[in-house]
């Protein structure tokens, strides 16, 4: 795949230097606090050197000790670390740490590896690095090990000996560091990953075509760049947000601050190349530090929270996440929560949880996160840690705006792609006929601008330039609105001859690449592409069907909206396809494409 054409980069750089710019500002206002006493608890800066990889690297924590708290009035302890380019100093992770020590949890806030004035490389919470990092801190809760000043605490509750009841809560990296943990050290007790990933393979290369794992296929997708390099700059630049950074910190020959394995696939994802053999180390790479890879040994309940708004770790890797746990036994519940990466992270929707103002007790979410460690970490066994599976709703005013089931919705409803550009009720209603597009040189649809809406910085709204796409309509909504709650999937057959004359090569990069999405019409004309999100495909044979499974969504049609499905050659926020490979889409009445949606109120006609 070719590397991102320099205009296309500009935005994501700018945005990139920014996130810089706030990380280091919150850097250098946060205070390096002595032992203090901070309402209900007392709060001491300590350091904890642990062995993380081929390496001793010392931890920057922060504990909190409720009052009244002593080995003869023991308490679980909540273990929180940081989002990327965070520390424990940032605003979410000392408000976790704060909030539950305000009701009588000890907490303790740690800089990940890499980040804040923690020691080593970036190493994108590996189990085998910063799970096991984790573990060492799980050690200094039971007592059985002492921080490097000498203080040792004996005031946790205890399962065991050496045993410690304890609880993780934190979001995207702080939320993967959870499960590689629990994949490592049976003795966590309860989980709350928040906005977190499933497997980062499909979140930096997403490939919704060829799915044989969760999430996730044997060939890359289409390069989530702007994503990735505007993360990669904020892990390179530690050394300026964090001055005078010890040597464990330094990175692999061609990074400064990352391990050797990640610093190769960022080299591997913007050279365009997909050597099979190289392809395939990094994919093995990337599912080794994912939760994809090691879900199986992850056995402590877990209540995932994961952002509809968000187009880093959209809603199907907490469901594939969910579903893995659940089919093997691991207690484990879902939300989808309003907001993520892409939007309301730092100004939440009223009512929705906020973890840097700590609404727990105030907000749906929060009580949940309340129930869920009053239940496995205070062992309350009447307390109701509520349903299976909650969704936000964005269209209700009045009365609860989250609704629940037992399960993910499956039920699905299906459109049939016409050859007149409709989208129909019925098969017999299909018209035959037949539509080409055809990509450029440059990108000519847009999505997003990555990390544009986690900022709050303005966005060019959705586009497709004609010629380069193929849409389908619907009918208006009748007979009341239509709520989809879900991963909607097509079903379709292209033809291309230019990609069929090279798909078989060596080389996955030959293959086509297209980029499939939901709008929502208005009776105005207007559309909408909800929460920005689109399902980049690297098709696995342009001879055969294949099916793409489009991002999670909850929204509402409402009456008179029509649903728009568009298949487009390519998207400002993904490396797209090499060389010229015009598509033709041809439909029938016995041979049409199908749109199935997980409908879970009114009708599609």
């Amino acid at each position: 795949m070719p590397s991102a054409p320099r205009a296309a980069s500009r935005p994501v750089l700018r945005i990139s230097l920014a996130l810089l710019a706030g990380t280091a500002l919150a850097a250098s206002l946060a205070p390096a606090a002595p032992a203090t006493a901070a309402g209900p608890y007392t709060v001491t800066p300590l350091k904890v050197t642990v062995r993380a990889g081929d390496r001793d690297c010392a931890v920057d924590a922060d504990l909190y000790r409720p009052h009244g708290v002593d080995a003869a009035h023991p308490a679980p302890a909540v273990l929180t670390t940081n989002g990327f380019g965070g520390s424990k100093a940032d605003g979410s992770t000392d408000a976790i740490a704060k909030a539950f020590a305000a009701r009588g949890y000890v907490a303790l806030a740690y800089s990940g590896l890499g980040f804040g004035k923690t020691g080593c490389p970036i190493s994108l919470d590996d189990p085998r690095i910063d799970g096991k990092a984790a573990s060492r801190l799980i050690d200094f809760l039971a007592g059985a090990v002492a921080a490097d000043n000498g203080t040792r605490i004996d005031y946790v509750t205890k399962d065991g000996p050496s045993d410690p009841r304890v609880g993780m809560i934190g979001g995207s990296y702080g939320g993967a560091i959870q499960l590689a943990t629990a994949a490592v050290d049976r003795r966590v007790d309860a989980l709350v990953p928040l906005v977190t990933w499933n497997d980062l393979a499909y979140s930096l290369d997403p490939n919704n075509a060829d799915r044989t794992r969760g999430v996730g296929g044997p060939v890359p997708g289409a390069y989530k760049y702007q994503w990735t390099g505007g993360f990669f700059l904020i892990g390179e630049a530690q050394g300026l947000v964090h001055p005078n950074l010890d040597v464990s910190r330094i990175g692999a020959a061609g990074c400064l601050h990352f391990v050797a394995p990640a610093c190769d696939t960022k080299r591997l994802l913007d050279s365009g190349r997909y050597p099979a053999e190289g392809t395939a180390a990094m994919v093995r790479y990337v599912r080794s530090v994912s939760p994809v890879g090691y879900l199986s040994s992850v056995k402590a309940p877990t209540l995932l929270v994961q952002g509809q708004n968000d187009s880093l770790f959209n809603l199907n890797e907490a469901t594939a996440t969910y579903r893995t746990l659940t089919a093997q036994g691991t207690t484990a519940k879902m939300i989808w929560q309003s907001w993520g990466h892409s939007g309301g992270i730092k100004n939440p929707p009223k009512g929705e949880l906020d973890l840097a103002r700590e609404n727990l007790d105030t907000s749906y979410v929060g009580r949940r996160i309340l129930a869920w460690f009053d239940r496995y970490l205070r062992h309350r066994t009447a307390t109701d840690t509520g349903p299976a599976f909650a969704y936000y709703r964005d269209w209700v005013t009045e009365g609860p705006v989250y609704a629940t089931a037992s399960t993910v919705p499956t039920t699905r409803s299906r459109l049939y792609l016409s050859g007149d550009g409709t989208l129909v009720a019925r098969r017999e209603q299909v018209v035959r006929g037949s539509r080409t597009y055809r990509n450029w040189a440059l990108a000519t649809s847009h999505s997003e601008t990555s990390l544009a809406g986690m900022l709050g910085l303005p966005d060019p709204a959705p586009y497709d330039i004609g010629g380069t796409y193929l849409d389908w309509t619907s009918a208006p909504v009748a007979g009341g609105p239509v709520d989809v709650v879900g991963a909607p999937e097509v079903t379709l057959k292209v033809v291309s001859p230019a990609t069929e004359r090279v798909q078989n090569s060596a080389d996955a990069a030959d293959k086509l690449v297209l980029f499939a999405k939901l709008y929502d019409i208005a009776p105005d004309g207007g559309k909408t592409l909800v929460h920005r999100l689109v399902a980049p495909a690297r098709v696995p044979d342009v001879t055969r069907k294949f099916t793409v499974q489009l991002p999670g969504i909850v929204h509402r049609y409402e009456p008179g909206h029509r649903l728009r499905l568009v298949i487009a050659a390519s998207d400002t926020a993904y490396a797209g396809n090499r060389g010229s490979k015009p598509v033709t889409v041809t439909s029938a009445p016995e041979d049409a494409g199908v749109l199935e949606l997980p409908v879970t109120h009114g009708v599609l006609r």
